[in-house]
């Protein structure tokens, strides 16, 4: 089935507009180009702020100029990751998608649903002669998933409306009204290299779920650095183990799929024995239930002239297996939410230079601290350099706002069940944005979206038309001024 004959066909026609513009996270510059000709095609007063957020204002159909304005927001950039057997450039090329029963997906990569059927959404309300709705600004953000920049570049004042819509959840039973705030934590340092004492082996852990590092955080998928950190401590046993270099993870927001590391040690053989019958057996046993695919290769490798020091490598691997990874805290006021978690996103020691990349999340921010500071200590404690930065704010819940009301009874009256009024542990932008306009109400939603930062994200076609069907009623039926 062709994505143009999918209902609601103006929404997938956009999305596959969308998708057909290389939008990487920080390389927004097509992406930006293509929505500010699309609102100017239509004839609308279409704005680009110096941060690079895309502003179209939209006037009131006739009959809603009564009711409260609202902005209806979206980010432009998307999450770049794919399997390691395909051959994607996301700086040049288009997402190539497909149909799969109720689901459309990318072929080996990202899909780009997070956060393109809300942009597509956005685009179709703006371009529809037939939907009624109050004035309209859409916001078009950049950088949302490597930093936040666009929401953080907003200033006040640019925007007049009074309810914001914000179109990034991904369970379309759900209405938000509250986020995480993160932080990320880079630890860091360069270590002299020497001539290698040993045999090289070549780890490696791959075929992970992965995922968002928020929404998914609390689900106990594998973190591919933190398995190669527990086979890289077992090294330790072998009294001269020595690592060459360490391959892991890539995005902060995404949790890790793969990892590689070379290491020298005394006797490759005996090493590969003992891991392969002990430690590789308990974690493939560990995750069973849960990370089918998951691989882990042991094997000798090309030898290297240059390895870490006994000591230093000593103190890389401990650290890695003390940085915290997965759940810190459960709220104790939300029933179900995570508080606080750590992500280890990120490890990669090349020549001597070490980094490890974390995004620290918490709805609370003494708590989201609390992480940072854990991470930090550890890390300084071996000697190692840590650098915060990229704070944002969480997004603090008001369930008795007019529009969320709005929503739950129209929710309730249309789909026969009530919805699920949730903060959710991802890092939405409205926390952002409320801190430069406090006045504004906020509600985000979204269709239902599965494996957001990872190859194996799809979006539901069935969910889709039940989020658009939505989504023009609550248009239709925002509160008066």
């Amino acid at each position: 089935m062709e994505l143009s004959n999918i209902e609601p066909q103006i929404i997938w026609k956009n999305f596959s507009r969308l998708n057909a513009v290389p939008r990487p996270s920080k390389k927004e510059e097509r992406v930006i180009a293509f929505i500010k000709e699309f609102g100017e095609n239509l004839g609308l007063e279409t704005t680009v702020d110096e941060t690079g957020n895309v502003i179209i204002k939209k006037p009131a159909t006739p009959g809603m100029e009564n009711r409260k304005s609202i902005v209806m927001q979206s980010h432009l950039d998307m999450v770049c990751q794919k399997n390691n057997d395909v051959n994607f450039d996301f700086e040049t090329q288009g997402i190539q998608m497909e149909v799969d029963g109720d689901w459309v997906k990318a072929k080996g990569t990202t899909l780009g649903a997070d956060n393109g059927i809300g942009v597509a959404t956005i685009m179709s309300v703006l371009e529809s002669s037939d939907i009624p709705h109050p004035d309209l600004e859409a916001l078009f953000t950049i950088d949302e998933e490597t930093g936040m920049t666009g929401a953080l570049g907003l200033k006040p004042g640019q925007l007049t409306g009074q309810i914001l819509l914000n179109l990034d959840t991904e369970e379309d039973d759900e209405i938000d009204i509250g986020c995480a705030g993160g932080i990320d934590v880079t630890i860091s340092q360069n270590y002299p290299t020497e001539p290698a004492n040993g045999q090289t082996v070549r780890i490696e852990v791959k075929g992970l779920q992965g995922g968002h590092s928020g929404m998914d955080i609390h689900k106990g998928f594998g973190n591919a650095n933190i398995i190669l950190g527990r086979i890289l401590y077992k090294a330790l046993k072998n009294e001269n183990a020595q690592l060459i270099s360490i391959d892991g993870g890539s995005l902060r927001n995404a949790i890790p799929r793969e990892a590689v590391a070379l290491i020298s040690v005394r006797n490759s053989g005996e090493f590969i024995e003992a891991v392969t019958e002990g430690i590789k057996k308990e974690i493939l046993e560990e995750f069973a239930s849960i990370e089918s695919g998951l691989q882990i290769n042991i094997e000798n490798s090309t030898s290297s002239d240059k390895a870490l020091s006994q000591e230093d490598s000593k103190k890389i691997i401990l650290v890695l297996k003390s940085l915290h990874n997965g759940v810190y805290r459960m709220s104790p006021d939300v029933q179900d939410l995570v508080e606080s978690s750590n992500n280890v996103a990120r490890v990669e020691l090349k020549e001597g230079g070490l980094k490890i990349l974390n995004l620290s999340r918490s709805s609370v921010d003494s708590s989201k601290d609390s992480v940072a500071e854990q991470l930090r200590s550890v890390s300084e404690l071996a000697g190692m350099n840590v650098e915060f930065s990229g704070s944002y704010p969480g997004w603090k819940p008001k369930p008795g706002s007019e529009i969320v009301q709005m929503m739950e009874k129209i929710y309730t009256e249309k789909f026969s069940e009530k919805p699920h009024v949730v903060a959710c542990h991802a890092g939405l932008e409205c926390g952002i944005i409320g801190a430069n306009y406090p006045e504004m109400e906020m509600v985000s939603y979204g269709p239902t979206i599965r494996g957001a930062h990872s190859p194996d994200e799809k979006a539901s076609i069935s969910s889709t038309q039940k989020f658009w069907g939505f989504t023009k009623d609550i248009l239709a039926n925002i509160p008066l001024k």
